[in-house]
């Protein structure tokens, strides 16, 4: 299963000029995330408000993961004064390209303006050029600017939705609409355990084996497979071997 190091603003003091912060908001982007990306198999780790952008550039830097994606939003040199969405990423990576890429066109359908959301390639963003891992920052829209703070607060949902569908192409991933997290249970009627899937293929990678009569969490469902989580593990089942009470 691909991972992700997902950092949403830690900038407190940038406030929105309808009110809030860029940390506040784009924490809500990432809490509106999290279920699409256990619905889709995407693991992750998320920074903490508390931390600082060297601190999220290390923690980043020492674990193992496929992307590095920062929410952020922007403001303008002369106050107000501009609009848009901008997906940053370095420029000698062929993978943050890509996924930067990727999303500017998912936001190009969502964003009132398509012609406003554009790809940047930048080695001035710690969060871009620091980290180990292929890494896309996204300002989404300007928060100095009414109609854009506006645009962010009332599409909190959509925004992370958009970003969670960019991320299942990136991954080559079917996207699953995520569920209200239920349990079920293992039912393998040969009392042999389930095997726990990287995805949803039975030629995918065996991450480990759920034994027959063991709950696991539901977090979404496709025709053939379920994304579940077992003790902390996350992965795809076949979703004929589960009972769902």
């Amino acid at each position: 299963m691909p991972k992700i190091y997902l950092s949403p603003s830690t900038q407190e003091n940038n406030l929105y000029v309808t009110g809030g912060s860029e940390e506040y908001y784009m924490n809500l982007v990432a809490d509106a995330l999290e279920p699409y990306l256990r619905a889709s198999g995407i693991r992750f780790t998320r920074n903490r408000p508390e931390m600082t952008a060297g601190q999220v550039i290390r923690e980043s830097n020492a674990g193992n993961y496929n992307l590095h994606l920062a929410l952020h939003s922007n403001a303008a040199p002369i106050y107000g004064t501009l609009r848009g969405v901008d997906v940053y990423h370095f420029p000698g990576s062929i993978n943050g390209t890509r996924a930067a890429e990727i999303l500017a066109d998912n936001f190009r359908v969502i964003y009132p303006n398509p012609a406003l959301v554009d790809t940047r390639a930048t080695t001035a963003l710690g969060e871009v050029d620091r980290v180990r891992a292929p890494a896309v920052l996204i300002e989404i829209a300007y928060h100095d600017n009414p109609d854009d703070a506006n645009w962010i607060i009332n599409n909190i949902g959509l925004i992370a939705r958009t970003i969670a569908l960019s991320l299942t192409e990136y991954f080559d991933l079917p996207f699953v609409e995520p569920l209200q997290p239920f349990s079920a249970q293992v039912d393998t009627e040969s009392g042999r355990g389930l095997n726990l899937r990287d995805r949803p293929s039975v030629r995918s990678a065996v991450l480990g084996s759920i034994p027959d009569g063991a709950r696991v969490t539901v977090y979404g469902l496709l025709p053939e497979w379920a994304a579940v989580e077992y003790r902390g593990l996350g992965g795809f089942v076949r979703r004929e071997y589960l009972d769902f009470d």
